[in-house]
């Protein structure tokens, strides 16, 4: 739910929230039903990883369910459910351990490095093309990509951020995405 609730849908999950506060369980599973997919951004957007994201949305309602009587103002229960999601998201992000297939020494005694040097300088000579050629983009193209590409921002983030419809987002997406290419084989050209 976004945070133009109508008053109708306030009073409505203000009351469920005080009947989900009095051991009300059909109450709480009808927030859980209205706020499943905001907690469930909120996670994934954190996490990144689908699965994890649904696991750690269950993990948010439980926690909510059982400090449901540590909220005061039942009005204040959007705000109060993102921030535990958010809370318990950056918490295992942070604490996930790393994933390994097996043992770090096995796994260094049959893996051959495929870098060369020559890898690392074409990749460097390529980095520098391509921010010679986003210097070389307009303003509005330059920060569509970096808003998308860089800082991650959701399509909807972006129409906020830029104050267009998202099928304007995507347009200016596709035109930078082009004009990059361009000044890319131009350059490439001229390096040839």
């Amino acid at each position: 739910m976004n945070g133009n609730l109508q008053n109708d849908d306030r009073d409505r999950i203000v009351q469920l929230v005080i009947e989900a506060q009095t051991g009300d369980r059909d109450a709480f599973g009808q927030l859980v039903e209205i706020f499943q997919p905001v907690v469930f951004a909120i996670a994934l957007k954190r996490l990144r990883h689908y699965w994890e994201a649904q696991e750690l949305s269950q993990d948010v309602f439980i926690q909510a369910m059982q400090k449901m009587d540590q909220l005061r103002e039942p009005a204040a229960f959007p705000g109060w459910l993102r921030s535990i999601a958010a809370r318990m998201a950056i918490n295992r992000a942070v604490r996930r351990p790393n994933d390994y297939a097996t043992e770090p020494e096995a796994l260094a005694s049959v893996c051959v490095e495929n870098e060369t040097p020559l890898h690392a300088i074409l990749e460097v000579e390529r980095r520098d093309n391509l921010a010679v050629g986003i210097s070389r983009l307009g303003a509005m193209d330059r920060d569509t990509l970096q808003a998308f590409y860089v800082d991650g921002q959701s399509l909807r983030e972006m129409s906020d951020e830029f104050e267009a419809p998202i099928g304007t987002i995507k347009r200016r997406l596709h035109v930078a995405r082009k004009r990059l290419a361009k000044e890319m084989e131009e350059l490439e050209a001229v390096a040839v």
